[in-house]
Protein backbone atom coordinates (compact mmCIF):
# COMPACT_ATOMS: atom_id res chain seq x y z
CA UNK A 1 0.00 0.00 0.00
CA UNK A 2 0.97 3.72 -0.72
CA UNK A 3 3.21 5.47 2.23
CA UNK A 4 3.93 8.58 3.14
CA UNK A 5 7.58 10.10 2.30
CA UNK A 6 10.18 9.40 4.77
CA UNK A 7 10.78 11.72 7.13
CA UNK A 8 8.45 14.85 7.69
CA UNK A 9 11.36 17.01 7.47
CA UNK A 10 11.69 15.98 4.10
CA UNK A 11 7.84 16.42 3.33
CA UNK A 12 8.08 19.83 4.94
CA UNK A 13 11.21 20.84 3.19
CA UNK A 14 9.24 20.24 -0.33
CA UNK A 15 6.15 22.14 1.00
CA UNK A 16 8.23 24.90 1.88
CA UNK A 17 10.10 25.30 -1.14
CA UNK A 18 6.56 25.49 -3.20
CA UNK A 19 7.02 22.48 -5.45
CA UNK A 20 3.61 19.78 -4.36
CA UNK A 21 0.30 20.21 -3.75
CA UNK A 22 1.12 16.93 -2.70
CA UNK A 23 4.10 14.24 -2.86
CA UNK A 24 3.84 10.99 -1.56
CA UNK A 25 6.83 8.00 -1.75
CA UNK A 26 5.26 4.80 -3.37
CA UNK A 27 6.80 1.38 -0.52
CA UNK A 28 8.07 -1.29 -2.24
CA UNK A 29 10.82 -3.73 -1.25
CA UNK A 30 14.33 -2.88 -0.17
CA UNK A 31 16.04 -1.65 -3.26
CA UNK A 32 13.57 -1.78 -5.81
CA UNK A 33 14.23 0.35 -9.04
CA UNK A 34 12.01 3.75 -8.44
CA UNK A 35 11.09 5.97 -10.63
CA UNK A 36 9.56 9.94 -10.65
CA UNK A 37 6.66 11.65 -11.69
CA UNK A 38 5.63 14.79 -12.05
CA UNK A 39 2.04 15.45 -12.04
CA UNK A 40 0.66 18.19 -14.92
CA UNK A 41 -1.87 20.95 -14.64
CA UNK A 42 -5.03 20.30 -12.79
CA UNK A 43 -3.13 17.50 -10.91
CA UNK A 44 -4.53 14.34 -9.80
CA UNK A 45 -8.23 13.42 -9.28
CA UNK A 46 -8.83 15.61 -12.80
CA UNK A 47 -10.39 12.07 -14.01
CA UNK A 48 -8.71 12.00 -17.16
CA UNK A 49 -4.74 12.80 -18.22
CA UNK A 50 -3.07 12.73 -14.75
CA UNK A 51 -4.90 10.10 -13.30
CA UNK A 52 -4.10 8.02 -16.25
CA UNK A 53 -0.45 8.48 -15.75
CA UNK A 54 -0.99 7.37 -11.88
CA UNK A 55 -2.94 4.53 -13.41
CA UNK A 56 0.28 3.41 -15.59
CA UNK A 57 2.22 3.92 -12.08
CA UNK A 58 0.58 1.98 -9.95
CA UNK A 59 0.47 -0.75 -12.51
CA UNK A 60 4.33 -0.90 -12.54
CA UNK A 61 4.68 -0.79 -9.05
CA UNK A 62 1.98 -3.99 -8.87
CA UNK A 63 3.39 -6.14 -11.74
CA UNK A 64 7.07 -5.04 -12.03
CA UNK A 65 7.73 -4.46 -8.51
CA UNK A 66 9.01 -0.57 -9.20
CA UNK A 67 9.01 1.70 -6.17
CA UNK A 68 8.47 5.45 -7.20
CA UNK A 69 7.47 9.11 -5.60
CA UNK A 70 5.45 11.95 -7.38
CA UNK A 71 4.99 15.36 -7.07
CA UNK A 72 1.87 17.28 -7.43
CA UNK A 73 2.92 20.90 -8.24
CA UNK A 74 1.09 23.70 -6.50
CA UNK A 75 -0.23 26.95 -8.08
CA UNK A 76 2.86 28.92 -9.69
CA UNK A 77 5.13 26.24 -8.71
CA UNK A 78 8.39 25.69 -10.84
CA UNK A 79 7.85 22.45 -12.61
CA UNK A 80 11.84 22.54 -13.38
CA UNK A 81 12.74 22.61 -10.01
CA UNK A 82 10.30 19.34 -9.18
CA UNK A 83 12.12 17.70 -11.90
CA UNK A 84 15.18 18.05 -10.72
CA UNK A 85 14.43 17.44 -7.03
CA UNK A 86 13.55 13.94 -7.98
CA UNK A 87 16.34 13.52 -10.55
CA UNK A 88 18.63 14.16 -7.24
CA UNK A 89 17.77 11.90 -5.48
CA UNK A 90 17.75 7.72 -6.38
CA UNK A 91 15.04 7.69 -9.07
CA UNK A 92 16.26 6.99 -12.48
CA UNK A 93 13.77 7.59 -14.64
CA UNK A 94 11.49 11.09 -14.36
CA UNK A 95 8.42 11.31 -16.00
CA UNK A 96 7.09 15.09 -16.70
CA UNK A 97 3.21 14.54 -17.90
CA UNK A 98 2.72 17.09 -20.27
CA UNK A 99 3.76 19.04 -22.77
CA UNK A 100 4.53 21.87 -20.35
CA UNK A 101 7.38 20.10 -19.20
CA UNK A 102 9.32 19.93 -22.49
CA UNK A 103 11.78 22.81 -21.91
CA UNK A 104 12.30 21.56 -18.64
CA UNK A 105 13.40 18.69 -19.09
CA UNK A 106 15.32 19.26 -21.78
CA UNK A 107 16.91 21.37 -18.77
CA UNK A 108 17.32 18.85 -16.11
CA UNK A 109 18.22 16.22 -18.61
CA UNK A 110 21.02 17.86 -19.74
CA UNK A 111 22.56 18.35 -15.67
CA UNK A 112 21.54 14.41 -15.26
CA UNK A 113 22.76 12.71 -18.11
CA UNK A 114 23.10 9.52 -15.96
CA UNK A 115 18.98 9.25 -15.30
CA UNK A 116 16.64 8.88 -18.19
CA UNK A 117 13.96 10.91 -18.75
CA UNK A 118 10.50 10.73 -20.64
CA UNK A 119 7.99 13.54 -21.73
CA UNK A 120 4.44 12.45 -22.44
CA UNK A 121 3.16 14.93 -25.19
CA UNK A 122 7.42 15.80 -25.32
CA UNK A 123 6.77 19.52 -27.86
CA UNK A 124 9.56 17.88 -30.79
CA UNK A 125 11.14 20.83 -32.23
CA UNK A 126 12.27 19.63 -35.72
CA UNK A 127 15.37 21.68 -35.42
CA UNK A 128 16.80 20.58 -31.90
CA UNK A 129 17.92 16.76 -31.69
CA UNK A 130 16.27 15.12 -28.48
CA UNK A 131 18.66 14.21 -25.56
CA UNK A 132 19.82 10.56 -25.50
CA UNK A 133 18.48 10.65 -22.63
CA UNK A 134 15.41 11.63 -23.10
CA UNK A 135 11.74 9.77 -24.66
CA UNK A 136 9.47 12.02 -26.51
CA UNK A 137 6.43 10.03 -25.76
CA UNK A 138 3.40 10.78 -28.44
CA UNK A 139 0.25 9.40 -28.84
CA UNK A 140 -1.77 9.87 -32.02
CA UNK A 141 -4.71 11.51 -30.53
CA UNK A 142 -5.83 12.69 -33.83
CA UNK A 143 -6.51 8.74 -34.61
CA UNK A 144 -8.99 7.93 -31.59
CA UNK A 145 -10.61 11.19 -32.04
CA UNK A 146 -11.58 10.06 -35.35
CA UNK A 147 -13.46 7.37 -34.04
CA UNK A 148 -15.71 8.68 -31.32
CA UNK A 149 -16.28 11.36 -34.28
CA UNK A 150 -17.44 8.61 -35.89
CA UNK A 151 -19.91 7.55 -33.74
CA UNK A 152 -21.36 11.14 -32.82
CA UNK A 153 -21.90 11.09 -36.64
CA UNK A 154 -23.49 8.52 -36.33
CA UNK A 155 -25.59 8.95 -33.44
CA UNK A 156 -26.67 12.51 -33.62
CA UNK A 157 -30.00 13.09 -34.30
CA UNK A 158 -29.78 16.97 -35.14
CA UNK A 159 -27.18 16.53 -37.05
CA UNK A 160 -24.67 19.68 -35.07
CA UNK A 161 -22.14 18.09 -32.77
CA UNK A 162 -19.93 20.15 -30.48
CA UNK A 163 -15.99 19.99 -29.55
CA UNK A 164 -14.74 21.87 -26.43
CA UNK A 165 -11.04 22.25 -26.11
CA UNK A 166 -8.74 22.96 -23.30
CA UNK A 167 -5.88 25.32 -24.92
CA UNK A 168 -5.62 26.44 -28.09
CA UNK A 169 -2.47 24.31 -29.62
CA UNK A 170 -1.32 22.18 -31.67
CA UNK A 171 -1.71 19.09 -29.52
CA UNK A 172 -5.44 19.91 -28.98
CA UNK A 173 -5.92 20.46 -32.45
CA UNK A 174 -4.93 17.00 -32.85
CA UNK A 175 -8.41 15.93 -31.43
CA UNK A 176 -10.67 18.29 -32.88
CA UNK A 177 -9.40 17.38 -36.53
CA UNK A 178 -9.67 13.32 -35.84
CA UNK A 179 -13.11 13.79 -34.30
CA UNK A 180 -14.67 16.35 -37.42
CA UNK A 181 -12.61 14.05 -39.74
CA UNK A 182 -14.79 11.11 -38.02
CA UNK A 183 -17.92 13.09 -37.90
CA UNK A 184 -17.44 14.09 -41.89
CA UNK A 185 -16.42 10.43 -42.88
CA UNK A 186 -19.79 8.76 -41.93
CA UNK A 187 -22.34 12.16 -41.81
CA UNK A 188 -20.67 14.72 -44.27
CA UNK A 189 -23.67 17.25 -43.90
CA UNK A 190 -23.47 17.14 -39.92
CA UNK A 191 -22.10 20.60 -38.46
CA UNK A 192 -19.13 20.22 -36.03
CA UNK A 193 -19.09 23.63 -33.63
CA UNK A 194 -15.63 24.27 -32.36
CA UNK A 195 -14.70 26.19 -29.13
CA UNK A 196 -11.73 26.51 -26.75
CA UNK A 197 -11.78 27.54 -23.30
CA UNK A 198 -8.32 29.39 -23.56
CA UNK A 199 -4.67 29.79 -24.68
CA UNK A 200 -2.78 29.47 -21.19
CA UNK A 201 -2.39 26.02 -19.34
CA UNK A 202 -5.68 27.18 -16.82
CA UNK A 203 -7.75 26.64 -19.91
CA UNK A 204 -7.33 22.97 -18.85
CA UNK A 205 -9.06 23.40 -15.42
CA UNK A 206 -11.99 25.94 -16.03
CA UNK A 207 -15.32 23.51 -15.39
CA UNK A 208 -17.35 26.84 -15.55
CA UNK A 209 -15.67 28.11 -18.93
CA UNK A 210 -16.40 24.43 -19.72
CA UNK A 211 -19.94 24.70 -19.42
CA UNK A 212 -20.63 28.04 -20.61
CA UNK A 213 -18.98 26.71 -24.13
CA UNK A 214 -21.18 23.86 -23.94
CA UNK A 215 -24.07 25.55 -23.22
CA UNK A 216 -23.41 27.73 -26.56
CA UNK A 217 -22.97 25.10 -29.02
CA UNK A 218 -25.91 23.20 -27.35
CA UNK A 219 -28.19 26.26 -28.04
CA UNK A 220 -26.98 26.22 -31.54
CA UNK A 221 -28.24 22.73 -32.17
CA UNK A 222 -25.51 20.63 -30.44
CA UNK A 223 -26.95 17.23 -29.10
CA UNK A 224 -23.29 15.27 -28.87
CA UNK A 225 -20.40 17.44 -27.76
CA UNK A 226 -16.86 15.78 -27.17
CA UNK A 227 -14.13 17.54 -25.31
CA UNK A 228 -10.20 17.13 -24.93
CA UNK A 229 -10.09 20.01 -22.24
CA UNK A 230 -8.43 18.39 -18.59
CA UNK A 231 -11.20 19.00 -15.87
CA UNK A 232 -12.90 21.95 -17.83
CA UNK A 233 -14.84 18.82 -19.26
CA UNK A 234 -16.47 18.54 -16.02
CA UNK A 235 -18.22 21.82 -17.16
CA UNK A 236 -19.20 19.90 -20.11
CA UNK A 237 -21.02 16.76 -18.25
CA UNK A 238 -22.85 19.22 -16.12
CA UNK A 239 -24.14 20.94 -19.38
CA UNK A 240 -25.22 17.81 -20.68
CA UNK A 241 -27.09 16.61 -17.87
CA UNK A 242 -28.72 20.07 -17.68
CA UNK A 243 -29.68 19.72 -21.40
CA UNK A 244 -30.28 16.70 -21.85
CA UNK A 245 -28.07 15.61 -24.29
CA UNK A 246 -24.70 13.63 -24.54
CA UNK A 247 -21.25 14.07 -24.05
CA UNK A 248 -17.87 12.51 -24.95
CA UNK A 249 -15.14 11.82 -22.63
CA UNK A 250 -11.27 11.72 -23.01
CA UNK A 251 -7.99 10.62 -21.75
CA UNK A 252 -9.72 7.97 -19.22
CA UNK A 253 -13.53 6.24 -19.44
CA UNK A 254 -15.40 9.03 -17.98
CA UNK A 255 -18.45 7.43 -18.06
CA UNK A 256 -19.06 7.13 -14.08
CA UNK A 257 -18.98 11.53 -14.13
CA UNK A 258 -22.47 11.87 -15.47
CA UNK A 259 -23.67 8.29 -15.85
CA UNK A 260 -26.43 7.71 -19.16
CA UNK A 261 -25.14 10.93 -20.68
CA UNK A 262 -21.83 9.85 -21.59
CA UNK A 263 -21.70 8.38 -24.83
CA UNK A 264 -18.19 7.13 -24.98
CA UNK A 265 -14.82 8.43 -24.22
CA UNK A 266 -11.77 8.55 -26.31
CA UNK A 267 -9.25 6.64 -24.79
CA UNK A 268 -5.35 7.96 -24.71
CA UNK A 269 -3.69 5.47 -22.89
CA UNK A 270 -1.00 7.64 -21.04
CA UNK A 271 -1.18 4.86 -18.39
CA UNK A 272 -0.19 1.98 -21.04
CA UNK A 273 2.60 4.51 -22.24
CA UNK A 274 4.18 4.81 -19.02
CA UNK A 275 3.46 1.60 -17.99
CA UNK A 276 5.78 0.35 -21.34
CA UNK A 277 8.44 2.97 -20.72
CA UNK A 278 8.67 1.86 -17.47
CA UNK A 279 9.12 -2.29 -18.52
CA UNK A 280 11.93 -1.04 -20.96
CA UNK A 281 13.67 0.68 -19.13
CA UNK A 282 14.15 -1.82 -16.05
CA UNK A 283 15.26 -4.63 -19.27
CA UNK A 284 17.84 -1.91 -20.54
CA UNK A 285 16.25 -1.56 -23.81
CA UNK A 286 14.96 1.90 -23.59
CA UNK A 287 16.45 4.55 -25.62
CA UNK A 288 16.19 8.28 -26.33
CA UNK A 289 13.80 9.44 -28.96
CA UNK A 290 10.08 9.34 -30.16
CA UNK A 291 8.17 7.27 -29.18
CA UNK A 292 4.41 7.06 -30.41
CA UNK A 293 1.18 5.01 -30.10
CA UNK A 294 -1.64 5.02 -31.85
CA UNK A 295 -4.59 2.64 -32.82
CA UNK A 296 -1.53 -0.04 -34.28
CA UNK A 297 -0.29 -0.07 -30.70
CA UNK A 298 -3.43 0.12 -28.94
CA UNK A 299 -2.32 3.24 -27.40
CA UNK A 300 -5.70 5.20 -28.61
CA UNK A 301 -9.18 3.97 -28.21
CA UNK A 302 -12.59 4.30 -27.33
CA UNK A 303 -14.92 2.90 -25.17
CA UNK A 304 -18.25 0.54 -25.67
CA UNK A 305 -18.45 -1.81 -22.73
CA UNK A 306 -21.72 -2.47 -20.36
CA UNK A 307 -22.08 1.23 -19.35
CA UNK A 308 -22.93 2.42 -22.89
CA UNK A 309 -23.76 -0.42 -25.15
CA UNK A 310 -27.61 0.56 -25.43
CA UNK A 311 -26.43 4.48 -25.92
CA UNK A 312 -24.76 3.36 -29.49
CA UNK A 313 -26.55 0.79 -31.75
CA UNK A 314 -24.50 -2.61 -33.17
CA UNK A 315 -24.63 -1.18 -36.51
CA UNK A 316 -22.62 1.94 -35.59
CA UNK A 317 -19.94 -0.23 -33.92
CA UNK A 318 -19.73 -2.47 -37.03
CA UNK A 319 -18.81 0.72 -38.86
CA UNK A 320 -16.32 2.15 -36.71
CA UNK A 321 -14.73 -1.35 -36.10
CA UNK A 322 -14.19 -0.99 -39.91
CA UNK A 323 -13.04 2.64 -39.52
CA UNK A 324 -10.48 1.49 -37.13
CA UNK A 325 -9.08 -1.13 -39.21
CA UNK A 326 -8.75 1.30 -42.38
CA UNK A 327 -7.14 3.43 -39.97
CA UNK A 328 -4.56 0.93 -38.73
CA UNK A 329 -4.23 -0.50 -42.37
CA UNK A 330 -3.16 3.05 -43.58
CA UNK A 331 -6.10 3.45 -46.25
CA UNK A 332 -7.73 6.16 -44.25
CA UNK A 333 -4.96 8.72 -43.26
CA UNK A 334 -6.35 11.42 -40.46
CA UNK A 335 -5.57 14.32 -40.73
CA UNK A 336 -3.52 16.28 -36.98
CA UNK A 337 -2.12 19.49 -38.38
CA UNK A 338 -4.77 22.79 -38.71
CA UNK A 339 -3.84 24.93 -41.98
CA UNK A 340 -3.26 28.37 -41.13
CA UNK A 341 -3.25 28.07 -37.71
Amino acid sequence: MPSKYTGLLFFAALCAAGLCGCARKQAAESGAKKIGLVFDVGGRGDKSFNDSAYNGMERARKELGIEYSYIEPGEGADKESALRQLASGREGLIFGTGFLFTDDINIVSADFPDKMFACVDYAVNPAKPIAPNVVALKFREQEGSFLVGAIAGLTTKTNVVGFVGGMDIPLIHKFELGYAAGVKAVNPQCKVIVGYAGVTGEAFKNPAKGKAIAFSQIDQGADIIFHASGSTGLGVFEAARERNIKAIGVDSDQYSEAPGYILTSMIKKVDVGLYETVKSWLAGTLKGGVTELGLARDGVGYVYDENNKDLISPETIKKVESLKRKIISGEIKVPSVKENR
